[in-house]
């Protein structure tokens, strides 16, 4: 797998979804849709956003979980609700944490109002270094980083700028591949 590199996994941004960081969620949920029917030669469907800033580089990303957290906006009051925060504690307690900070208390209403009105800037999630990996990077490195990451993707750069994602599901199905074509002959 040393041989086989980054470049040839990964979705090119003309072909994922993407929006400015002036975008709506509503205009969001519209790319997201639209990329999913437009490129649906791939297996597994897009499942985030990437975002452009105002130089039309890439700043942030969308994924369906900032969504829904976008649309609770008491969550903010949990000061860190990764899964690496959450390791350790009981499901009990996170489900005490619905009542405890009234979460969905009013789910869903005014939904369309919520989705008009909420700016992606506002709810975006920005990759640091470890989510970046260059194109050219073999794909044995590009496994690495997604394991001890725990990432569902990695942004691909060229010099600094992004220019496509590599999905987790792309990887995966690329090594069941190898694993089906190297073990066929055994």
């Amino acid at each position: 797998m040393k041989t086989k590199t980054v470049k040839k996994l990964m979705v090119p941004l003309s072909e994922y979804a993407t929006v400015s960081e002036e975008a709506t969620l509503y205009d969001a949920i519209l790319a997201l849709e639209k990329a999913q029917k437009e490129f649906g030669k791939f297996e597994y469907k897009h499942r985030a956003i990437l975002v452009f800033g105002k130089d039309n580089r890439i700043v942030g990303k969308v994924s369906q979980i900032d969504i829904l957290r976008s649309l609770e906006p008491k969550y903010e009051q949990i000061h860190d609700s990764s899964p690496r925060a959450r390791s350790g504690l009981s499901q009990n307690f996170i489900k005490s944490m619905i009542g405890q900070y009234k979460l969905w208390d009013l789910p869903l209403n005014d939904i369309c109002r919520k989705a008009a009105q909420l700016s992606v800037k506002s709810f975006m999630y920005k990759p640091d270094d470890e989510e970046l990996v260059e194109e050219e990077a073999s794909l044995d490195a590009a496994v690495h980083q997604l394991v001890m990451g725990h990432h569902q993707s990695l942004l691909v750069t060229r010099n600094s700028d992004i220019i496509g994602i590599l999905k987790l599901t792309d990887v995966f199905k690329e090594i069941c591949h190898v694993i089906k074509g190297e073990c066929e002959n055994i």
